[in-house]
């Protein structure tokens, strides 16, 4: 499995790579040349803030499941887990090896991380995927679409929706042990106490993170997107990203990127040239991670008298 992931994520990027060749690459030149060192501080910056309130949801998660992380731990472990998953393939490794990193020495410790990992994720995605469905609904009114299209556009939503009601029924249905269990531990991560309210603030601050660093990289790329890209083709170049294959979500980005900036009246040129811009910055502002690492690596290392 592991095997085959390699493959498809060295495919993705042979592909992102014929993108790039076929390109016009004075034009992209053109475009990645604008960036100004104050987007790029203003993008490192939002990173940062990205990657500390998703700690601090992840703490939050973990001791609504009973495990307790010291809030600098938090914090490293999850630039250490950033930084992975744009540099190994399939983009969830680094979420992988934090849980693993988090379990106890008894057995079955594994366990309590690994869930608060899944949930913590989860708990962004909700909010990721309502923002997608938002902008599915708003598209025809912000994009060149005729009256005649509005009908298929609507259609999806349903479609989308009516799928997420059902699975909601089916398991609210199912009963057993396990299931049980489960709702148990969501209802205390997502709804008691409050959790809701926390759970909603800080995964909506780091889905506007994440949105806001991809339309600064735009603006600062020469694409001039009216404030609705936020709500429509920037979000879902970052539900392209989600697809585990690659690494950190390169080769889809850029093709979802390419295919939709012309849907604004930008130019596919200025997409790729934004996702490129957004994938390196991000990258950028998760390689405190890599020091997190090597410090780890050398306290381990055996000394010699």
């Amino acid at each position: 499995m592991n095997t085959l992931r390699i493959i498809i994520s060295v495919i993705t990027l042979i592909a992102l790579a014929a993108i790039i060749v076929q390109t016009d690459l004075s034009a992209l030149e053109q475009s990645l040349s604008r960036i100004s060192w104050v987007a790029i501080i203003a993008c490192l910056g939002l990173v940062q803030v990205q990657i500390i309130v998703s700690a601090l949801r992840w703490r939050f998660t973990s001791q609504r499941l009973g495990h307790h992380i010291a809030l600098p731990m938090a914090i490293r472990e999850y630039y250490v887990a950033s930084f992975l998953n744009q540099t190994l393939p399939g983009g969830v490794t680094g979420d992988a090896i934090r849980a693993w990193r988090m379990r106890g020495d008894e057995p079955g410790a594994w366990r309590q991380p690994a869930k608060a990992v899944l949930f913590e994720r989860l708990s962004g995605q909700i909010v990721f995927f309502g923002l997608a469905l938002i902008g599915l609904a708003v598209w025809p009114f912000v994009t060149t679409s005729s009256f005649g299209q509005y009908t298929n556009h609507y259609v999806c939503v349903g479609v989308a929706l009516s799928a997420i009601a059902l699975i909601v029924v089916l398991l609210v249905k199912r009963k057993g042990a396990v299931i049980g269990t489960l709702s148990e531990e969501l209802l205390e991560v997502f709804l008691r106490r409050r959790a809701w309210l926390f759970q909603a603030v800080t995964s909506i601050a780091i889905l506007a993170s994440y949105v806001g660093v991809f339309f600064i990289a735009a603006t600062a790329t020469g694409s001039d997107l009216p404030w609705t890209a936020c709500l429509t083709i920037i979000p879902f170049c970052l539900v392209a990203m989600l697809i585990p294959t690659g690494f950190g979500g390169w080769g889809t980005r850029e093709a979802a990127a390419m295919a939709l900036w012309p849907m604004l009246g930008a130019s596919s040129v200025d997409g790729l040239a934004a996702s490129i811009t957004y994938g390196w910055l991000s990258l950028a502002g998760a390689a405190p991670g890599i020091v997190f690492l090597a410090a780890a690596a050398f306290r381990k290392r055996p000394s010699h008298a």
